[in-house]
């Protein structure tokens, strides 16, 4: 996994480790769930590397693992590098693209010295905002502002057709919206479910593979083989959707 991942609020610990002539750093989190002695590492879409270790496991144990899994981290970080060369900081002026559930909007902003208020709506092919003395920070902030919206609309609507079909739950478990770099959605040891603002940038599909994984959460925390078979029982195409969201992680995390 490289992205969607559930983990307990842990302060990591920075390491450098080395391949060759080349560096890189990892975050080691100890992960008091993980009941076997297996140590995870996972790159994340922004090019952070974090590794997860049972608390039982030593130190000199865990660089050995880091150390064996360099070379494929530092592939991952150099696909990263090659995907973000082409991904620009934002302007916030008319004819750049937005994306919103897998499609791409042209932003449109109008300067409208009669309305006070900002306004933001998706209109034909375009995401309009319009108002008085628009500049690039209030123009952001107001798209900001109208992902948040349709993103509680999404995913409530999404995660209520997904308990529909689910066994082992009859109502939406409590949830909440953040914008995050790192993961797409975790869920919490008591069940509570955190979503990535920026996947309401994503196709349907992408969101609701991060909402069965944390529904999948529920039933076992870890990643287990219980919690893959849960994955490939109700979405058996959920490997595929995974590597479309990461691979395009760069543009649906870009905001600036």
């Amino acid at each position: 996994m490289t992205s969607v991942e559930s983990h307990q609020d842990e302060q990591p610990l920075e390491y450098v480790a080395r391949y060759g002539d080349r560096e890189f750093r990892y975050h080691l989190c100890y992960v008091p769930e993980h009941k076997k002695a297996t140590i995870r590492v996972h790159v994340h879409p922004n090019g952070m590397v974090q590794v997860d270790a049972p608390e039982s496991a030593q130190l000199p144990a865990i660089k050995s693992a880091v150390q064996r899994r360099a070379r494929w981290i530092l592939k991952h970080l150099d696909d990263i590098a090659e995907r973000n060369r082409d991904v620009r900081p934002r302007q916030w002026v008319s004819g750049e693209s937005v994306l919103y559930l897998g499609r791409r909007y042209v932003l449109k902003v109008i300067q409208a010295s009669d309305q006070r208020k900002v306004t933001c709506k998706l209109i034909g092919g375009q995401l309009r905002v319009q108002g008085k003395d628009l500049t690039p920070d209030r123009i952001q902030k107001a798209v900001r502002q109208w992902y948040r919206d349709r993103a509680l609309d999404v995913f409530q609507r999404r995660l209520d057709l997904m308990v529909e079909s689910l066994p082992w739950t009859t109502t939406a478990p409590a949830w909440r919206i953040m914008e995050m770099q790192t993961q797409w959605g975790s869920c919490s040891p008591e069940g509570a479910i955190l979503l990535n603002t920026h996947l309401i940038k994503a196709p349907t599909g992408a969101i609701d593979y991060v909402l069965l994984h944390e529904m999948c959460h529920l039933v076992e925390h870890n990643h287990s083989p219980r919690f893959y078979g849960l994955l490939n029982r109700f979405m058996p195409e959920w490997q595929s959707v995974k590597e479309g969201l990461d691979g395009r992680a760069c543009l649906y995390l870009n905001q600036k």
